[in-house]
């Protein structure tokens, strides 16, 4: 099993979710709202006459545990959904996961997601 962090716009979150529950019928996945900065480096703007420097953009992070199968094409099909071709378009970070259990039931692995 692996767990894929993605790290995503904003707006493509409904296309991810498209992704990972109706093609490939994940389990279950956590999403979490984050601030980042990377290649995008931000924008300067000016609040109340100051200016200022915004370099923490938004961005969702979805965190998933997939079968070691289907990873390469998850990955695939995700980038295909959410590049734009410009900088801030996301990252995807591939971790393995050495075992996950379920607390209500005690399963483990697969079984487990």
């Amino acid at each position: 099993m692996k767990e894929l962090n993605l790290f995503i716009r904003p707006d493509k979150l409904e296309s991810v979710k498209c992704i990972l529950i109706d093609e490939f019928h994940c389990g279950g996945m956590t999403v979490l709202n984050v601030m980042g900065c990377g290649s995008q480096k931000g924008f300067t703007d000016e609040y109340t006459g100051v200016r200022t420097n915004v370099n923490l953009l938004p961005k969702l992070q979805v965190e998933v545990i997939v079968n070691d199968e289907d990873v390469d094409r998850i990955v695939d099909r995700i980038c295909e959904e959410t590049v734009t071709g410009h900088s801030g378009d996301g990252k995807i970070i591939v971790k393995d996961v050495c075992d996950v259990i379920r607390v209500r039931t005690k399963e483990h692995g697969k079984d487990a997601v």
